[in-house]
């Protein structure tokens, strides 16, 4: 049965708090000339006072704010409420004596368009409305509590299995417009504008917290190796509790310890994953979205955290959808009292800055959790935080405002253009940078920050971006763009000192590796793409992936020629997706797929730029062709560590349900086990012991220059300028201008083996071959260290669809 609780008046709205004592007003005169920062913040304490609280929100349109206090996060009446006043700067502030850390807390708003009135009441009271929105794009509506965009924890996500099923509540209540809201079960019958949110919202969480997050390694970005996981992903899988066992007998590994059963899919557990990412030679873990989000966007369906293993959530498992940007999302800890999640999240970066690793996240400042108009009238939109601060402050609007203009597909793009949204989005990346320990970001849809100029168009040296290029040099930060939206491709046209997801690299790389393509595309990419990235501070600022969460795993990447998104469970279903992946499903031919493999993996490692790959994609990890699991939340999207401790990873039980295509087949290697993760091991700690391959300049042409790396690009002969059709690729890389040594990679991805002139060593030196990916070379690992590979002379044959690498040795 849905229940509503009603809750009774205040006689005097704004008064109902002590006079004196915890929780009473300090010097409230004075608070519309105060300063203080915006958020919840506790202060020391001051004359008769203990320490005191500081609340400060932004709303330049508003008529009335008032602050809530509450006992409890939800099914409870405010317990005090103050109205705070607004200062010149549109902001809104009080403070309180002897407020303690975990209070929680939300705000009511009046403004133009719902006129304050002695008449109004909690409990469902439409007294005050003119409308849902005006002709400025105002949409207050004092019966819709408020998150603090500014709180540093939240109490509950928007939706939660007890709102639902103990209360009888969805998200529907947090509509505004005329529709009735009837309650999850149908029992309740309200105007949606007019029913109180109160009880159930998430409340804001004031936060007090010292945890150290350790020394940051403050890492040259030229020798990045990222790894992109997801935070839940990375450990929730059972084997990640099993992890020593199959580590044993790796001597890289031997500190590696499983994540206690407890802690898997947590902050804490993630911590546990530094040594791995350390033994195999990543210096940077890379979280998809963790500040806090809406974990559920389907009204039928809700992600508890403690569903059975194989319950389908069809929910929101990225976390493209915030609503906090100063919160740690709550369901990741494994600490869930109030400030656990903050001290959490710290200890883990804590973890990672022990074992030298530095820590981004994927942040997502283009849109919030609280997505686009319900219907076509454009009255009816979610009311939980910004729409009902500041609409027309925060969104970019259009038709009348009544309207959001969109380059998202999420339907509220933020507007970049307003000064309280810059400094939102600054205010939220140095919190989490000086107070967090974060050391880089990753900017989801970045296109959408630089939407500055007249008509919402892109500007290369629109005000956000600089000041973001800005911050990031004085705090010694790393800024990723992804140099895109729905709109457009900005790659390359960032401010110096940004770098970029190189979608123009992943492309040209998968084409010229499946057969086709342009081969001068493949060597301008491979170089850095000088083109797109000399203006911003070298080839250090392109981002080399070719996988990463949205799209195929590696092992898909040549095992499908088109997605396959319609799936059962645990694989899908999910909407949405890419159709040209330039993916090859290989024919079908499980040994080519091995030696494709390993083809990406060697071009990725030896480019110019800084290698970035998906989680898993290190021991062939599959969807079973799903491009876009955005909301499943499965063994499918979980990193299963069995796979490593086996030649045959893709014939393995899932763990659960449902089985995995077995995309792989099993490898002839020796060792029993996984010849893809020993490959990538080999390819990765390569990478780092040489010099010759983390350059952050760009290269002249004449090889005897000195003090740079110059890559030189032939036909097969060594000899002939490279066409545009060319399949054979002769890459010589003179790294002794650095000293280091210099290194040949012949490329054949024609049908047919192929002669490839070797180059005369230097005097009194040699070649030697140090990889063959060709599936002959299998039971040897596709490797071999330097000190016990085969000197070569002055030919090679390179196998159909395969690479050869070779570095010059004394």
């Amino acid at each position: 049965m849905a229940t509503a609780t009603s809750q009774t008046a205040v006689e005097t709205l704004g008064t109902n708090h002590p006079g004196q004592g915890a929780f009473s007003p300090i010097d409230a005169n004075t608070w519309n000339q105060a300063e203080f920062a915006l958020g919840t913040h506790i202060e020391p304490g001051a004359g008769s006072f203990a320490a005191s609280a500081t609340f400060a929100v932004h709303s330049s349109h508003a008529t009335r704010v008032l602050l809530e206090i509450y006992a409890q996060p939800m099914d409870s009446a405010a317990l005090y409420d103050y109205w705070l006043a607004k200062g010149k700067d549109g902001v809104w502030r009080a403070k309180l004596a002897s407020v303690p850390a975990g209070t929680f807390y939300g705000y009511r708003t009046f403004g133009p368009n719902w006129d304050f009135t002695s008449e109004w009441t909690r409990g469902n009271s439409g007294a005050g409305f003119k409308s849902d929105v005006d002709a400025d794009g105002n949409r207050f509506n004092p019966n819709k509590l408020l998150m603090d965009p500014y709180a540093r924890e939240f109490s509950h996500d928007r939706e939660t299995p007890d709102l639902k099923e103990r209360f009888g509540m969805d998200g529907g209540m947090y509509g505004s417009g005329p529709g009735i809201y009837a309650g999850a079960d149908g029992n309740l019958s309200v105007t949606r504008r007019e029913f109180d949110t109160g009880p159930w919202a998430p409340k804001s969480i004031l936060i007090q917290d010292h945890t150290s997050f350790g020394k940051k390694p403050r890492l040259a970005q030229k020798d990045a190796i990222i790894y992109e996981a997801h935070l839940k992903g990375f450990t929730r899988h059972p084997t990640a509790a099993q992890l020593a066992d199959i580590l044993k007998g790796l001597p890289d590994f031997a500190g590696v310890k499983g994540v206690p059963d407890s802690l898997r899919g947590t902050y804490a557990g993630a911590g546990h994953m530094a040594k791995y990412l350390k033994a195999m030679g990543y210096t940077t873990v890379e979280f998809l979205p963790v500040h806090e989000f809406a974990n559920d966007m389907d009204p039928e369906e809700f992600p508890g955290w403690d569903r059975r293993l194989d319950d389908p959530p069809h929910g929101n498992y990225w976390g493209y959808m915030t609503y906090g940007f100063f919160a740690p999302d709550r369901r990741y800890a494994h600490d869930q009292s109030s400030g656990g999640p903050t001290r959490e999240f710290k200890k883990m970066v804590k973890a990672f800055h022990d074992e030298g690793l530095e820590v981004y996240l994927d942040v997502v400042y283009n849109h919030t959790g609280e997505g686009g108009l319900w219907d076509g009238t454009g009255d009816t939109a979610e009311l939980l935080a910004f729409r009902g601060l500041d609409n027309a402050d925060y969104y970019t609007l259009t038709e009348g405002n009544r309207f959001y203009w969109d380059s998202t597909g999420c339907g509220n793009n933020l507007d970049a253009s307003k000064l309280c949204v810059q400094n939102f989005i600054k205010d939220s990346l140095k919190y989490w940078s000086l107070d967090m320990g974060v050391d880089g970001f990753r900017f989801d849809l970045a296109t959408v920050l630089g939407r500055t100029g007249a008509n919402h168009d892109f500007q290369t040296t629109g005000q956000l971006l600089e000041d973001i290029a800005t911050l990031a040099e004085t705090e010694q930060i790393k800024i990723i763009a992804e140099a895109w939206d729905l709109g457009e491709d900005d790659v390359g046209k960032f401010p110096l000192g940004w770098a970029e997801w190189d979608g123009i690299y992943r492309d040209a790389v998968r084409k010229f590796l499946k057969g086709d393509g342009s081969a001068l595309e493949f060597i301008r990419s491979v170089n850095g793409d000088y083109s797109q990235f000399q203006d911003q501070g070298g080839p250090q600022k392109s981002i080399s992936l070719l996988t990463a969460h949205d799209g195929f795993t590696l092992l898909d990447l040549v095992s499908y020629n088109a997605k396959n998104n319609d799936a059962s469970w645990p694989f899908g279903p999910s909407d949405g997706g890419n159709d040209n992946n330039m993916s090859w499903d290989s024919g079908g031919d499980l040994n080519l797929r091995r030696q494709r493999l390993r083809n990406f993996l060697v071009v990725q490692f030896f480019s110019r730029g800084i290698p970035m790959t998906c989680g898993g994609d290190e021991f062939g990890r599959t969807q079973n062709g799903n491009n876009n699991p955005y909301k499943i939340d499965s063994v499918a999207t979980w990193q299963n560590y069995g796979m490593i401790a086996t030649p045959h990873p893709t014939g393995i039980p899932t763990g659960a349900s449902g089985t995995y295509h077995d995309n792989y087949g099993r490898d002839t290697g020796v060792t029993g086990k996984n010849g893809l993760f020993l490959f990538s091991h080999f390819l990765i700690q390569f990478r780092k012991t040489h010099t010759a391959l983390r350059q952050d300049r760009y290269a002249d042409l004449a090889l005897d220059s000195g003090g740079d790396v110059t890559f030189f690009f032939k036909g097969q002969d060594g000899l002939t300028d490279l066409q545009v059709g060319d399949r054979r690729i002769h890459w010589h890389i003179n790294g002794s201008q650095v000293g280091d040594t210099d290194f040949l990679l012949l490329l054949n991805m024609g049908d047919t083996a192929t002669d490839f002139m070797i180059p005369k060593p230097a005097s009194g030196k040699r070649w030697v071959r140090i990889i063959d990916t060709a599936a002959w070379a299998e039971p040897q690992g596709n490797y071999w260290p330097t000190v016990s590979a085969d000197t070569m002379g002055d030919a090679y044959g390179v196998n159909s669809w395969s690479v050869a690498v070779f570095q010059e040795i004394a």
